[in-house]
């Protein structure tokens, strides 16, 4: 095996690593929040009217905040429909 292969093999794991880190906190988080939202409703709205301070932290040309904004927003609006 190649210098290029292994390190496109640790590459892949590494990106894999990180999406199933992200999918299991996701799933935490979500469940966490739902359960705080059934005794104390107002959580989502405050929730909401957070959005607007959220920011990409990247310092390159792939900065979105709008899109770390949209993420937030359809995690609550799935929080939403599951009431």
């Amino acid at each position: 095996m190649t210098n290029a292969a292994t390190d496109s093999s640790t590459a892949a794991a590494r990106i894999a690593d990180a999406r199933h880190r992200e999918l299991a906190t996701e799933h935490l988080l979500f469940g966490t929040i739902r359960f705080l939202a059934q005794e104390h409703p107002d959580l989502l709205d405050t929730l909401e009217a957070s959005v607007g301070h959220l920011w990409d932290k990247a310092d390159d040309d792939s900065r979105d905040d709008e899109a770390v904004r949209e993420v937030a927003r359809r995690f609550l609006k799935s929080l939403r429909a599951e009431r």
